[in-house]
């Protein structure tokens, strides 16, 4: 039995409540959340004790939940971590570089446990391509969203774009050369929209297009590799696949083209998607890493990676005091 603290029981919290309550070999010991009307809340549809304090809630728990506002997610992550607790904490891991930097540090020291909330690596159109050899070349992104209050806090490299960040760059086996980036603030105080470009030493090249005021949604990804284009729609949980046909490939519906080179036989297929709840499997990962001692998924190093990534590109706008 694996007693899980939670930290936060906003929107996004209650999803994580939801999906703790179907893991087995996991018990919700309780929540702290300070607001109270969403205290009484959760307290009244849930069955959960709201603990006073951070401490006591610590004190009670093996592991903690952080879906707090990020602004918090360093100090929440660093009393748990000193108090020996396991951590799951939201994107993206800290506030600030050096929050972020003594996060990594002080997990090393204690030995623990510690996810960041990289959702978007258990999405099931992502997911589906485990099997395939993804080396890319060129990677093009679309991350468009509705306004939404909720998450202005942050800019929409922080809010939106550091998913597509972490993704790119646990595909990448390569070094970051360079970032260019611009952005504009429209309806927030930080930028709410933003194109970016980062090249990597081995010569990969990814253009990046986030914004938070679009007026529809779009979570797609195209990776172009020497052998094959592959496209993920993280929203439509769709993937394809175009390549020139190999022996033995199945399931795929093949044509013929001319080329300089001779006839060349192109092959389309569509990897199987499996139904797949990413926030589930995101927590049942981190409740597998703790009881069987193995790595989590997304690491504090990945975090801190997805966010150095994220903070260049925030100075490259100017915009990294108003993140």
């Amino acid at each position: 039995m694996l007693k899980i603290g939670v930290f936060g029981t906003g929107h996004l919290g209650k999803f994580h409540l939801n999906n703790w309550k179907e893991i087995e070999g996991a018990v919700l010991t309780g929540f702290f959340d300070p607001d109270n009307s969403t205290a009484a809340e959760v307290s009244s549809k849930y069955g959960l004790r709201r603990f006073d304090s951070v401490d006591e809630l610590l004190n009670a728990c093996d592991a903690v939940d952080i879906i707090a506002p990020t602004s918090y997610h360093f100090e929440l992550c660093k009393a748990a971590i000193t108090r020996g607790k396991h951590v799951f904490v939201e994107k993206p891991l800290a506030n600030t570089m050096e929050e972020a930097k003594e996060l990594v540090k002080l997990a090393k020291e204690a030995n623990i446990k510690f996810q960041v909330g990289h959702v978007e690596r258990f999405n099931p159109a992502f997911l589906a391509l485990k099997n395939y050899t993804l080396d890319p070349m060129f990677i093009e992104v679309h991350r468009l969203a509705q306004f939404n209050p909720r998450g202005t806090d942050v800019s929409v490299i922080l809010d939106l774009m550091i998913h597509d960040i972490d993704i790119i760059l646990s595909l990448v086996k390569s070094n970051v050369k360079s970032i260019s980036a611009n952005g504009v603030a429209v309806m927030s105080d930080t930028p709410d929209i933003a194109n970016v470009r980062i090249e990597f030493d081995n010569s990969c090249v990814a253009n990046l297009t986030s914004s938070r005021i679009s007026m529809k949604k779009m979570r797609k990804m195209r990776l172009f590799q020497k052998d094959a284009y592959i496209g993920i729609d993280f929203l439509e949980k769709k993937t394809e696949v175009i390549k020139l046909n190999a022996p033995g490939d199945k399931n795929v519906f093949t044509f013929d083209i001319e080329t300089n080179n001779g006839k060349k036989t192109i092959a389309i297929s569509n990897p199987v998607v499996e139904d797949g709840n990413a926030i589930r499997m995101e927590l049942q990962a981190f409740y597998n890493a703790i009881v069987n001692n193995t790595d989590t998924p997304v690491s504090e190093i990945d975090g801190f990676r997805a966010m150095d990534v994220a903070h260049q590109i925030l100075e490259k706008i100017g915009a990294v005091h108003a993140s």
